[in-house]
């Protein structure tokens, strides 16, 4: 069966609570769990199980700017939290909000309900609290959802990953936000995982990431794939984009997931500049959504977004490959302190 057929089949269970493509089965999968329960164990060995807290207002030089600030919110696991990282200016929700407000010229307010250590079943309890807890801010703009890895280790099956992640889709989708997902990160590229079980993972985590591209790109999302970016380059630069803990990325590897998210995003809300609107067009493939999503599974920071549906064929999408853009930088190379958060109102 193709890839694309797989990814079809994992996304329509998902969403008719059918059966479909479920776990990696036998010895193979037991030697994947242990690998990955080791590598987990190794978070402990290096990582601040505590990571900053990056919610406020960023771009604060732009107040002057009319209109309020863009609203952002993350949602994930580990990864959208910025797991590893000592400063706030390092997760991935700050680099994102920073490089927002830099290219809109206009402050950006950060929200966060990600949690280290979340599955895909955990969304439902993160979007609750976004939307529906007391005190919050409006219903944010944008949100960016970081998922996938968690179900993997945990062996949570594909079908059950791809509805948890539908539904919280849809839900912002009705309450009138732009969704972005970071589909699953590549985890044949974790140190302590060894071959042959890194082909192993790599392979869950390619299908893992096809299907919730599918799902989340009829719904009227986008994805941005995360898994070949951040594989073969933390795999050639382990030291380099990998964190003390071997597992979660340096913020060296946050920033280069940020840059592959950061065009999808400022698009997303129509402030992408228009002449990289125009060299995004040039590099951009019209296809079923399926194969798509598989192709996008495969290339680093690949865009996948609805282009509506063509007569009576099945849904199309659009591939898009994007110019990474550079983040606001600061002496020191990391953030300028005018992108620092301030407290949220």
């Amino acid at each position: 069966m193709s890839r694309a057929r797989v990814a079809r089949r994992i996304a329509t269970a998902a969403a008719y609570g059918s059966g479909g493509p479920r776990r990696l089965g036998g010895a193979a999968a037991g030697l994947v769990l242990t690998e990955m329960r080791y590598a987990r164990w190794r978070v402990g060995k290096g990582a601040d199980e505590d990571p900053p807290v990056a919610e406020g207002i960023y771009g604060t030089a732009f107040a002057a700017s009319p209109g309020p600030p863009w609203r952002l919110a993350m949602l994930g696991d580990s990864t959208a939290v910025g797991l590893g990282v000592r400063r706030a200016g390092q997760t991935p929700g700050a680099l994102l909000a920073s490089g927002l407000a830099a290219v809109a010229e206009r402050p950006v307010e950060l929200h966060s309900v990600a949690l280290s250590g979340a599955e895909s079943s955990d969304l439902e309890r993160q979007v609750s609290l976004l939307l529906t807890e007391p005190g919050r801010a409006p219903v944010p703009d944008v949100c960016v959802i970081i998922i996938g890895a968690n179900d993997i280790t945990g062996r949570v099956s594909p079908a059950r990953s791809v509805k948890y992640l539908a539904e919280a889709v849809a839900r912002l989708r009705t309450a009138g936000c732009q969704v972005i997902v970071g589909t699953c990160p590549d985890l044949g590229s974790v140190e302590p995982v060894g071959q042959p079980l890194r082909w192993i993972a790599r392979r869950l985590c390619r299908r893992l990431a096809a299907a919730q591209t599918i799902a989340v790109v009829e719904l009227g999302g986008r994805t941005v794939s995360l898994g070949a970016l951040l594989g073969p380059e933390f795999a050639a630069n382990p030291r380099e984009l990998f964190g003390p803990d071997r597992y979660h990325p340096s913020p060296e590897g946050y920033a280069t997931a940020a840059m592959a998210l950061l065009p999808t995003l400022c698009d997303a809300v129509a402030v992408w500049p228009v002449e990289e609107r125009g060299e995004a067009r040039r590099r951009e493939r019209l296809l079923p959504v399926a194969e798509a999503a598989v192709a996008a599974a495969a290339e680093s920071g690949t865009e996948v977004s609805a282009a509506g549906t063509l007569g009576r064929r099945a849904p199309w999408a659009l591939l898009r490959r994007r110019r990474r853009r550079p983040l606001p930088e600061e002496e020191g190379g990391h953030q300028d302190r005018e992108m620092s958060p301030s407290p949220s109102p």
